[in-house]
């Protein structure tokens, strides 16, 4: 089941998350406003031609595993590299000091706020639709949040876990995490998650119990 990992965002994308893709046979992907991932049949061989008629000029999207040139209508913006990690540990304790609130509607803007002062990757307005999210709310503010992106069969990434950089220190999205991750795993789920590769972050998931899988090319790209 973890080599589904080599190519998640387009399984995802033909699987358990069909329903929110847009695309062919061979190049998908996520409606407008849900995260700006996209994902090809062959992934070192992207049909971008087939993917330009459902992208406006100026999107911006993130391309995991292709190193190619960019074709016409297209160009890179920005290259990294990016770890996939999965989880390989017991069950965590349930270290909350705090209930993680469910985030719905009534918290978007928040998160859409946390999320474009920490930038723990794409966020959209309809980012809440692919999975769990939770938070941290004190005194009405939201602290912290982590939640669900990518699902492929029993696979479930843990995504856009952030704090507030008034509240870093406290375990917080740590406890977030944990709790996504028990609620996972008593599913019988096989919890895993995307991380850069110099993310200070990436030692603290490695303690946490999560090992590493790959360490493939990440692009943003962009349609002209």
């Amino acid at each position: 089941m973890l080599t589904l990992l080599d190519n998640i965002v387009w399984h995802a994308l033909n699987g358990a998350q069909a329903a929110l893709a847009q695309g062919t046979d061979s190049a998908r992907r996520y409606a407008t406003g849900v995260t700006a991932l996209i994902g090809f049949a062959e992934p070192q061989r992207p049909d971008f031609a087939a993917l330009a008629p459902f992208c406006a000029a100026g999107e911006r999207f993130y391309c995991i595993g292709w190193d190619g040139k960019a074709p016409p209508g297209w160009h890179v913006e920005v290259e990294s590299t990016i770890v996939k990690m999965y989880w390989d540990a017991a069950m965590p304790d349930d270290t909350a000091a705090f209930r993680p609130l469910p985030l719905g509607a009534s918290h978007l803007a928040a998160a859409q706020a946390l999320a474009e002062r920490t930038h723990p990757g794409p966020f959209g307005p309809r980012t809440f639709e692919l999975g769990e999210y939770l938070g941290c709310v004190e005194d009405g503010r939201l602290l912290a949040m982590a939640g669900e992106r990518l699902h492929a069969a029993t696979l479930r990434e843990i995504s856009a876990v952030c704090t507030h950089s008034d509240h870093q220190g406290r375990g917080l999205a740590r406890a977030l995490m944990h709790h996504l991750l028990r609620r996972q795993l008593q599913r019988g789920e096989q919890p895993f998650l995307h991380v850069l590769h110099d993310n200070p972050a990436r030692r603290l998931y490695r303690q946490m119990g999560f090992r590493e899988y790959s360490a493939p090319r990440v692009r943003i790209v962009v349609r002209d």
